[in-house]
């Protein structure tokens, strides 16, 4: 894991008329991602100075000189700087040597340079892992500049004076004198969480699996290598279930054994849930059965799980269970207690290194738990991101399930045993769809999240119905708050969110959406495209861990296995059993309508369960999902209130430029109770968006402030402009 900064011009001239002017530029660049790679620096500037590459690193893999970025091919004539990590068989290796290529060390990192020597562009197709790619061919001046298949690792790129500008993160760029301002339309329409914009003006995602191709004095081409797919929903399956297990085991294990490599220890974050204790529990497995260690650790030392714990209180706290899994397993525990000053105290500095705001304090959580294996002398760790989105973990998930027959599982003696939910009609079917549709409507209700999205529309049609779209956007800014020259404005005073989700989707996936997948599928994807990769492999990801310089590993997003994975029948995902009633859903149904409902429960990730079943203990195994979450209840007037009127007051809402502070200041009396900061008697109450009325503890109300204190927070720590009308 590193930082990478580059540059190339896109006209016929140089990239500044003075080196050493440019390497200070760089250099102020690297300063303001260092976190990134305290270990070491380099900078690279072509002898024509149409490209320069600059690299700091956090030294993983190689410790030795022979390592460090930028990376040079033997005959001196391809360089490149690499984020992240590479995975292969050291046959791999061999077979390059074998070619010809001489490898300067062992970095895992210079395999992307000899792969380019023999397969061109293309090579990108040959990497496993995650990763984030610069590489320069000065004898063709090409540029090739990608990010692995499931953005793991950040890259952001913008026009810069005649040069194309690539980073890291997104401060980078005031290293080389960006001046940041909102990106409006960005903000209203949802585009920061679900396509390339970001919160910024002329700041962009690459998206993943995708690279940017370019050659100097060229206008750049954003290309794609690889795409998620799904099978065809009416062609059967007819492996039985226990194949399907068998199968999927290997490819946990093989993602796990080959993310333990590391030349420096490597450790775990273990929460109570299936997702981190089966990653612990093959990590146990393979150091048992096949003697492989963590990392540079010795074999028989314990393996560190790390983990943190809310007050007992808040009904959140996960880690007695984590502390008993770890007891079971044998391996060593360490947790940090998040206190509510903990919170409050880490929140500003959250946001700025996520460069985006949340709607909740999880992030803190992470950001924070992230100081504990650095504590201990690690710098990697395991996690457990991206297995609810492939295996169907997550409760909105199961009305896109039910909305259309499974017919891809189609072996007999399943079928024949349970995990099917039959209906004698379509009607039944709909009307079972329907409410399941509520249910998740009442839970995110409870949680303080707008439904207002949910049910028939021109978008969620285009998306054949799926109600997961809507999901996406429960906790999106209501148009209430933004300023009168927004809400009057004719293009952005009506938008529906919900066209921006439909709109990052390219004809050929809306085809395949519309006649070919599963409508769980087709949620599993659009969740990936917008949620996972825009926000929860940012803030509960990358950017929180390496804030603190801890690479982190997620072996559920190895693309081996998610191949495997997403081309297994939906009713292996979310499996139905009859008669059931101890897994109730998310929110209860009491008064609601669920008469249509057959008797039973689903259990969510019922494969990955069965898999692992062998790493894990039986408690965990047979437990609902409890999502890692933080409180959003917290005592009047203490650390967390106080911390959020700091950053929310008139002034600092009226500088932004796109807010309306008569509503914001409504906010925060239905968040905290009481007057406002700076409010008059004669500015009156706002409405909070039109929502019911509420209690002086409003989650909602309380959710929407956050949301504002961290968008304060960015215009402080990187002086963004106030916005102007459109």
């Amino acid at each position: 894991m590193c930082g990478i900064v580059a540059l190339l011009t896109t006209e016929s001239g140089s990239l500044s008329d003075d080196r050493g002017q440019l390497k200070e530029q760089l250099d102020a660049s690297l300063d303001r991602i260092q976190h990134r790679g305290p270990d070491g620096r380099g900078i690279w500037i072509s002898d024509d100075m149409q490209c320069a590459l600059a690299h700091c690193r956090l030294s993983i893999n190689d410790l030795a000189p022979t390592g460090d970025q930028p990376l040079h091919s033997p005959d001196n004539h391809i360089h490149a700087v690499v984020n992240g990590e590479l995975y292969y068989p050291e046959s791999l290796r061999e077979e390059l040597r074998a070619g010809g290529y001489t490898f300067k060390g062992h970095s895992d990192s210079e395999v992307a340079i000899a792969l380019y020597l023999k397969h061109g562009e293309y090579f990108l197709s040959y990497l496993r892992g995650e990763f984030a790619i610069v590489l320069y061919d000065e004898s063709k001046k090409l540029w090739i500049v990608a990010r692995d298949r499931y953005g793991i690792k950040p890259l952001f790129w913008r026009y810069g004076p005649g040069r194309l500008e690539v980073a890291a993160e997104i401060k980078a760029f005031l290293g080389l004198g960006w001046e940041a301002e909102w990106d409006v339309r960005s903000i209203v329409e949802a585009g920061y969480g679900h396509d390339t914009r970001t919160l910024f003006k002329g700041v962009n995602k690459l998206r993943p699996g995708h690279y940017i191709r370019c050659r100097t004095g060229e206008m750049p081409e954003v290309r794609q290598y690889w795409e998620i797919s799904f099978p065809d929903k009416s062609i059967p399956d007819r492996r039985p279930v226990s194949q399907m297990i068998e199968e999927l085991r290997v490819h946990l294990l093989d993602a796990v054994r080959m993310r333990l490599r590391a030349d420096v220890p490597v450790g775990i974050y273990l929460s109570g849930g299936i997702d981190s204790t089966a990653l612990a529990g093959m990590a146990a497995y393979l150091a048992k059965e096949e003697g492989l260690a963590m990392g540079s650790q010795e074999v028989k030392e314990k393996i560190k799980c790390f983990s943190i714990g809310f007050d007992e209180s808040s009904g959140l706290d996960e880690s007695a269970i984590a502390r008993r899994t770890a007891e079971y397993l044998g391996v060593a525990f360490y947790k940090h207690h998040m206190s509510e000053s903990t919170l409050a105290e880490n929140f500003a500095d959250t946001t700025y290194h996520n460069e985006h705001h949340t709607q909740d304090l999880n992030t803190v959580g992470k950001y924070v738990l992230s100081t504990v294996p650095r504590e201990h002398g690690y710098k990697v760790v395991l996690t457990g991101e991206g297995a609810d989105e492939h295996f169907g973990g997550y409760p909105l998930y199961v009305p896109d399930f039910l909305r259309e027959p499974d017919e891809a599982f189609a072996h007999e003696d399943d079928r024949r045993r349970e995990g099917v939910l039959h209906f004698s009609t379509d009607e039944q079917r709909k009307k079972v769809v329907q409410e399941q549709e509520e249910i998740i409507k009442r839970y995110y209700q409870g949680t303080g999240a707008r439904t207002d999205l949910f049910g028939d529309s021109g978008p969620t049609r285009e998306l054949n119905n799926i109600s997961t779209a809507a999901s996406l956007l429960a906790f999106h800014p209501v148009p209430d708050i933004f300023a009168p020259w927004i809400r009057s404005d004719p293009a952005l005073g009506t938008v529906d969110p919900l066209e921006t989700i439909a709109a990052n989707v390219t004809p050929q996936i809306n085809y395949l959406i519309q006649k070919k997948w599963h409508p769980l599928h087709s949620a599993h994807y659009i969740w990936t495209k917008g949620h996972l990769v825009n926000s929860f492999l940012s803030c509960l990801g990358d950017r929180v861990e390496m804030a603190h310089s801890i690479e982190a590993r997620p072996p559920f997003l190895d693309h081996v296995v998610t191949e495997y994975v997403n081309h297994l029948p939906p009713s292996v995902k979310i499996w139905w059993t009859p008669e059931d009633s101890s897994r109730a859903p998310p929110g209860g149904t009491e008064g609601l309508d669920t008469a249509s409902m057959p008797p039973g429960a689903f259990t969510e990730k019922y494969i990955l369960r069965e898999a692992v079943k062998p790493f894990v203990p039986e408690e965990v195994y047979k437990q609902r999902k409890h999502p890692y979450s933080a409180p959003t209840r917290y005592e009047p007037d203490g650390p967390v209130e106080r911390e959020l009127r700091r950053w929310v007051t008139k002034e600092k809402v009226e500088q932004m430029g796109f807010l309306h502070w008569r509503e914001v200041r409504g906010l925060l009396d239905r968040a905290f109770g009481g007057k406002s900061e700076n409010a008059s008697e004669s500015e009156g109450g706002g409405t909070g968006g039109g929502h019911a009325s509420a209690t002086a503890s409003d989650v909602w109300a309380w959710r929407q402030v956050l949301i504002i204190a961290g968008w304060a927070v960015l215009a402080e720590r990187f002086d963004v402009a106030t916005a102007q009308p459109l």
